[in-house]
């Protein structure tokens, strides 16, 4: 396309309603408190008052908090509301506290109620500017992170500030292969479907945002849910739901994965992750894609939800293309999360060379799982995480091997008893982990049978993602010297919450008061220090975590804070760490040489430069070439992996086919190692382990292969690939 033509919008298709039209608007005069929500607002106070496990005086402090939480509720991008209406709201930014403490919510749907206005105003004006022309020759850029941005002064900058984000939609759409013809009429119903959902916003809703916006100021994982989310809550919590199964949260406009659930179809089609976003959503092979930016998240939960065996097509924005990226679609058929799927699995890596083949056992973990309903039964043989790995470590004593892998990347948690039961496979009996209450009161999780499943050496290999219970296993293997903690701080979630039905308390209001899920405890290492915050920095850190502070709890506003208790009593399984120091020294000598791993930290910090971004360019040929470069890049860095494991490039064409831009590729693609996929990670983790069994050898010299002088096995530069079974 030549820079010097113009393009224009154009609206030509007829307006069609989805599913959200058929929820009725709300008029303005019925947004105002009712009788449950004040009942409720009473309930909320006083239990958390007396019950959280911080107990927040609800004071001026937490008032100015509640305040800015709300605030950003409404208007995340800050492109609705006027500085003169913050500066009229900040007025009673102090006084919220005295409302809840005497129920009165009215400033809540007051600000709710000028937000509506505005954004009424905000859309009339974009659908208007969708009929003018648009020059994308222009050099101009969109700031599209607003966080730190100040609200407009006038309707004139938030104009300017529109025009620029219709351009941005505009051209995001073009340089995702929409038709130029079609685009008008796609932004024409998502700034309208902005208008309608807002206009259908309840006084529930209002209630439930006002809520929120005081219990997570006081700490994130505190929330109401209205009686409708609390349904939602239920089906998600008992794992019956058919979906696809991903847990989702908004983002300004835009829904994200927060995470992929394992066992699910999500997780099995291994296409959608983490960080991605959702931005449409079609029914079956060939139904219309709608675009579901700036939805409500359960319209889109709604949307994607369905009966097993139905497919759903979601369009996606991968993470590592940015907000401002082409997007991709997935195709997923629904399903119920199976057991099965969610169980510990096993493999092996076989190292070295024919001087000192080394076998190291891996157990991947993707959650701390129980079969509750069977164990209920009286059934003997139910499934648990503790049992099935103690299955697999005695099927790997039969194959020999030399020591073991416990791959706990993207475990979100789970059972808190089958962390502690899983813990006793390796140490002899001792405490695992401490819970503090509310009230002071420490209690000690204990494994209590004695002896070991497995007493060789031991790796745990951790993520970004790994939470929780996964967290309270990796701390204890690491505060009992047990094993050696390999990979990424781990999120942070060192806390436990309670899910109370406000109901019970008034059974006047017919199930109308919804639920609060409140903290109500904090865990602890045996060695005193929480889980909470900091997560388990790992023995040896690998350099993908190229920046912690923007990842798990530690990026969650109102955080508790890492904290420290007395320890406990316990006898740790070795005492002499020196080796430590030396296997860090080898695994830095290695990966600085390694090909492969350096290719997925190039990745990493691609992903990190796109997530750092705030502005984009509005030039189509700048865009055009910023996104061919990240591409071509992309491309390379997966080229690099599989040299470096003895296989071929893929072609342009194979690339273009995986990506959906060639269907005509498919014919000219050699498939003979097609579905490779490589755990650089792993097998780097693989590699320690391999070190510390060298290590215990009688004759081990291993400590010249620091200076890459030993030959048994190979120098840092010479080691080969493992081979995975």
């Amino acid at each position: 396309m030549s820079s010097s033509i113009k393009i224009f919008t154009i609206s030509l298709l007829v307006y069609c309603l989805d599913v959200a039209a058929l929820v009725p608007v709300t008029p303005m005069d019925e947004l105002t408190p009712q009788a449950e929500h004040k009942r409720a607002t009473r309930l909320i106070t006083h239990l958390l008052a007396n019950y959280h496990y911080k107990k927040p005086p609800l004071d001026d402090a937490l008032s100015q908090k509640i305040f800015a939480t709300y605030l950003e509720t409404l208007d995340p991008t800050k492109s609705y509301l006027l500085r003169s209406d913050i500066e009229e709201f900040t007025q009673h930014a102090s006084l919220y506290d005295d409302d809840l403490r005497n129920s009165n919510l009215q400033p809540f749907y007051d600000m709710y109620l000028r937000y509506r206005e505005r954004v009424e105003q905000r859309v009339a004006n974009a659908i208007e500017n969708l009929e003018r022309p648009i020059d994308f020759t222009l050099d101009e850029t969109f700031v599209f992170d607003r966080k730190d941005a100040d609200w407009a002064a006038s309707t004139a900058e938030l104009d300017e500030l529109w025009r620029k984000r219709a351009k941005n939609d505009n051209l995001s759409l073009r340089l995702a292969g929409k038709d130029p013809l079609e685009i008008g009429d796609t932004l024409r119903k998502r700034y309208e479907g902005v208008l309608r959902r807002t206009a259908q916003i309840n006084s529930e809703d209002v209630f439930q945002m006002a809520m929120n916006a005081y219990t997570t100021s006081i700490d994130p994982h505190t929330a109401y849910f209205s009686p409708r989310t609390s349904e939602n809550f239920k089906i998600r919590m008992s794992l019956s739901l058919e979906g696809i199964g991903a847990v989702l949260q908004t983002d300004n406009e835009h829904t994200v994965v927060r995470e992929v659930v394992p066992g699910g179809p999500a997780d099995l089609g291994g296409n959608l992750h983490a960080d991605d976003r959702i931005i449409g959503i079609g029914q079956g092979d060939s139904g219309a894609i709608l675009d579901v930016v700036g939805w409500r998240l359960d319209d889109v939960v709604d949307l994607i939800r369905g009966k097993k065996g139905t497919v759903v097509r979601l369009e996606v924005l991968e993470k590592q293309a940015g907000l401002d990226g082409p997007s991709k679609f997935i195709s997923i058929e629904r399903n119920t999360i199976q057991l099965e799927e969610q169980a510990a699995k096993s493999s092996i890596l076989d190292l070295g060379d024919a001087s000192r083949k080394i076998r190291i056992g891996v157990i991947e973990l993707p959650m701390f799982y129980m079969d509750f309903d069977a164990r209920s039964r009286g059934e003997e043989d139910f499934r648990s995480t503790t049992r099935d790995v103690r299955r697999l470590i005695e099927e790997f004593k039969g194959q020999g091997v030399d020591a073991l892998i416990v791959d706990l990347r993207g475990n979100g948690g789970g059972s808190l008893s089958e962390a502690t039961d899983l813990t006793g496979l390796f140490i002899d009996v001792g405490p695992v982990v401490q819970v503090r209450n509310s009230q002071g009161t420490v209690q000690l999780e204990r494994d209590t049978d004695r002896g070991v499943a497995f007493d060789g050496p031991l790796g745990v290999l951790v993520d970004r993602n790994s939470a929780s219970a996964s967290e309270i296993f990796a701390g204890a293997i690491q505060d009992y010297h047990r094993g050696i903690v390999l990979g990424e701080p781990t999120f942070g979630k060192g806390t436990v919450q309670n899910l109370v039905d406000l109901n019970r308390f008034d059974d006047t209001m017919e199930g109308k008061l919804g639920q609060l899920k409140a903290t109500i405890a904090q865990f602890f290492r045996v060695a005193g220090g929480s889980t909470q915050h900091k997560g388990v920095i790992p023995d040896i850190s690998f350099p993908t975590a190229l920046s912690t502070d923007d990842q798990g709890e530690r990026a969650l506003n109102n955080a508790l804070p890492w904290a420290e208790i007395p320890a406990a009593r316990f006898k740790p399984a070795r005492n002499d760490l020196s080796g430590i120091l030396m296997l860090k020294e080898l695994h830095l000598a290695r990966v600085a040489k390694d090909p492969g791993f350096q290719a997925v930290l190039a990745q990493e910090a691609a992903i990190e430069t796109a997530r750092k971004r705030k502005e984009v360019s509005l030039s189509y040929e700048n865009r055009k070439a910023e996104y061919d470069t990240n591409k071509r890049e992309q491309n390379e860095r997966e080229n690099q992996i599989r040299v470096a494991h003895g296989l071929d490039p893929k072609t342009l064409e194979e690339f273009a086919y995986e990506d959906g831009d060639d269907d005509e590729a498919s014919n000219k693609m050699d498939d003979d190692d097609d579905d490779e996929k490589f755990d650089v990670i792993l097998e780097e983790a693989g590699f320690i382990i391999a070190d510390t069994v060298r290590s215990m050898a009688p004759d081990s010299r291993l400590v010249d292969r620091v200076t890459g002088n030993e030959t048994n096995g190979g120098s840092p530069a010479e080691t080969v690939k493992p081979v995975l079974h």
